[in-house]
């Protein structure tokens, strides 16, 4: 009986791993959905087919008799995703992005397309592409626009492009400029697919072979997990590290109050509590006299003038279609301050367009983007009723003068706002927080370990400004062989060559699941 009860499981797995896309009004199909779907409530989103490698692994663990891991993983691939586009040539991109529309159309659900092909993206690294140039880049996003026509979409345009300007670039640490965070999507590369072809679904084939998972354990808290679970591929835990490079002792702290974040941005909008005086809004210190704006904005960049002109266009020929959302590309919460990020999206063209996008492949909690969100968005009002950005609230600001300034300049109408969306796709557990002094360059937001996938897809949110919690970044494919600051070509904190950016990376899609919050396993 039980060989029998097997050999069925298994072959339900197999007709799922190879069918499933066509399958979508299945009992199996119901199931799996009725698990990983966003809420009943908002408007129901697309789901792309999957990566096949995905399918693939699927199959390999139902014949390991990892049943559970097996559903969870299906789950976590069937639950609605964006559609990465970039580097098609204008022809194939605007076949695809049609039929990408249409079968959602059909299905009556919205899709979210991804697009990603600004010249000059990420840096060059991990994820280097893109249009060749500012009339390449126009022809393209003009062929995007032909492909969507009167159909509905919600677009998060250029993740990275504005956070990750070119004259970002060349920062050297202990700059001020800010840390480079790049996505790390290989777009084009098969993310745009056929969706009513199974054939043509591959990201790529994945280059790692599935090993059996090591027993991975909750840890004790987001931050600081402790020791990765591969043995034998980090130094002994914190007392020969700690003896060669000793951390800095703590910096005394300052005479101002000390600052205290709500645990819940809903709690700003409450009264001051007994006993909280109301606090001035505080005000910056006198800077000494520097060069222009153009000067210190752009460096004098050609290149980066020419991406705000880019994203422009691209913002008013998307917006001009009569059903289509586009959210410009604002970084995430521990990145940009507000003062920062702002001006670069007015120069993009944040007036014409729905909103921004937060978190785009990395791992900034619910908490601390939809903070974020409200404090940039309720910057962007004030600048243009005419206000200095350089006077608006940060989020490592005080309590007590985020409120101050909110309730002196956050409009009472909030209807005339920009809104956000968030990606919520991998960060159930939080940012990684590499041990002190452990790798020369630990860069945290690559392939970080026993992370989590977070909150489903949903537009439902509960917040005004908040339109939707989306899965943009692809859950499962791996974001470039991180090296560390070292030689390579293993990654020192996982032990194994990781997969090139946006291949498959079976290791990590079994993380995202076992450390799912909330869970998607049976």
């Amino acid at each position: 009986m039980r060989t029998r009860r097997k050999t069925l499981a298994v072959s339900v797995a197999v007709l799922a791993a190879t069918s499933l896309p066509l399958l979508s009004g299945s009992t199996v199909q119901a199931a799996v959905q009725g698990r990983a779907a966003a809420p009943s409530r908002g408007v129901p989103l697309y789901v792309p087919p999957a990566d096949r490698a995905s399918y693939r692994q699927v199959t390999q663990l139902t014949w390991r008799g990892d049943y559970r891991t097996a559903a969870g993983l299906l789950a976590m691939v069937r639950t609605p995703q964006a559609v990465w586009y970039g580097d098609e040539p204008p022809a194939r991109v605007a076949r695809l992005v049609q039929m990408t529309t249409s079968d959602a159309a059909r299905h009556d659900q919205l899709p979210v397309l991804a697009l990603y092909n600004v010249p000059g993206r990420d840096c060059g690294s991990y994820s280097a592409g893109g249009a060749r140039n500012a009339e390449e880049y126009k022809e393209w996003i003009d062929a995007v626009a032909r492909g969507i026509g009167d159909r509905e979409a919600m677009i998060v345009l250029e993740p990275d492009s504005l956070a990750l300007l070119p004259s970002d670039c060349g920062a050297q640490a202990g700059e001020d400029t800010p840390a480079v965070h790049p996505t790390t999507t290989t777009a084009g590369t098969g993310a745009a697919v056929d969706p009513g072809a199974a054939t043509e679904t591959a990201t790529g084939t994945a280059t790692v072979e599935l090993t059996p998972a090591p027993a991975l354990t909750e840890p004790t808290t987001d931050t600081a997990p402790g020791p990765e679970p591969q043995p034998g591929t980090e130094p002994a835990p914190d007392a020969a590290v700690t003896a060669e490079a000793p951390a800095p002792e703590p910096a005394p702290p300052a005479a101002s109050p000390t600052p205290f974040l709500p645990a819940d941005p809903a709690d700003l909008d409450k009264e001051p509590e007994a006993g909280e005086r109301p606090v001035a809004e505080p005000k910056p210190e006198p800077e000494p006299e520097v060069a222009t704006e153009a000067e210190t904005e752009t460096g004098d960049d050609a290149l980066t003038a020419a991406r705000f002109t880019e994203i422009k266009y691209a913002v008013d020929t998307l917006m001009a279609l009569p059903d289509t959302k586009v959210y410009l590309d604002a970084g995430h919460a521990d990145w940009h301050d507000v003062s920062s990020i702002v001006p670069r999206l007015v120069k993009a063209g944040i007036d014409e367009a729905t909103g921004f996008a937060l978190n785009v492949s990395h791992y900034q909690t619910d908490r601390a983007s939809a903070l974020y969100g409200r404090l940039v968005s309720a910057c962007l009002a004030y600048v243009a009723d005419g206000g200095d950005p350089e006077s608006c609230a940060e989020r490592s600001w005080p309590r007590p003068h985020i409120r101050a300034w909110l309730r002196a300049h956050e409009p009472h109408d909030r209807s005339g706002m920009k809104h956000f969306v968030t990606d919520t796709s991998r960060n159930g557990r939080g940012p990684w927080t590499p041990r002190y002094g452990r790798h020369a360059d630990p860069q945290p937001w690559c392939n970080p370990p026993r992370r989590g996938l977070g909150a489903r897809p949903t537009t439902a949110t509960g917040d005004p400004l908040h339109d939707a919690d989306l899965w943009v970044k692809t859950p499962g494919q791996s974001d470039g062989r991180c090296l560390r600051g070292t030689s390579g070509p293993s990654d020192p904190v996982r032990g194994t060559v990781n997969p090139e950016a946006g291949e498959w990376f079976p290791d990590q899609a079994l993380e995202l699941v076992r450390f799912a919050r909330p869970s998607v396993t049976p």
